[in-house]
């Protein structure tokens, strides 16, 4: 699989000389936190990914933790700005939307070489206490998701939205797994066909025709 754009959890460079050093900073951040992990990536890894310092990291930033948050924001903004852009291509079509965001998810973001997963839900499993301030940015970008696939279903006609909204949201969390543990490749092909089952069975609506 191979896809003509990064994956929206991806920064495009992290390197560009014209940058500011705190452009630099965050987005090497966000790549080798991505394909690394946050726990593993030091804010020394850091500063030598953007061709800067450990003591110019801590000019413009209070701590790593407060990188790890702005990080996660703007993931989880991406992330949506995404979403919206397909979404409104097909404005007063919820059936066509879903079958889109599905399709372009394989396309995209899984399809895309580089794919760790969802960079939320990999800070979820890296960050376990309870009071760490990026906490609130991972409980907010769920929440919004599950709003979102709740509200397209319901305006389908799902006969059972919230039920058939958190069983796509399970299939793709899944596809972010198995393609995380770099496996499966042929099942990730099947998702799109999986999630029309879903909005085709019982839980959903009749396709428009």
């Amino acid at each position: 699989m191979s896809s003509a754009s990064p994956s929206p959890f991806r920064a495009l460079a992290s390197c560009d000389a014209k940058a500011s050093a705190r452009d630099r900073l965050f987005s090497a951040a966000i790549n080798l936190f991505y394909q690394h992990g946050m726990q593993a990536v030091s804010v020394d890894a850091i500063a030598a990914e953007a061709g800067t310092t450990k003591v110019t990291f801590y000019r413009v930033f209070k701590s790593k933790d407060d990188l790890i948050v702005q990080v996660l924001e703007e993931q989880s903004r991406t992330f949506w700005e995404w979403w919206d852009a397909i979404v409104a291509e097909f404005p007063g079509e919820p059936r066509k939307q879903i079958d889109e965001l599905t399709a372009r998810f394989c396309k995209e973001i899984i399809g895309d070489e580089a794919c760790r997963g969802c960079a939320v839900a990999n800070a979820a499993v890296e960050i376990t206490e309870e009071d760490h301030p990026a906490k609130a940015v991972m409980k907010k970008h769920k929440l919004e998701k599950a709003r979102r696939l709740r509200e397209l279903c319901r305006d389908m006609g799902a006969r059972q939205p919230e039920v058939l909204a958190d069983a796509l949201s399970l299939l793709l969390g899944g596809a972010f797994s198995a393609r995380l543990a770099n496996e499966g490749r042929e099942q990730l092909a099947n998702v799109p066909a999986a999630a029309a089952a879903l909005l085709d069975s019982v839980l959903g609506a009749p396709r428009a025709k």
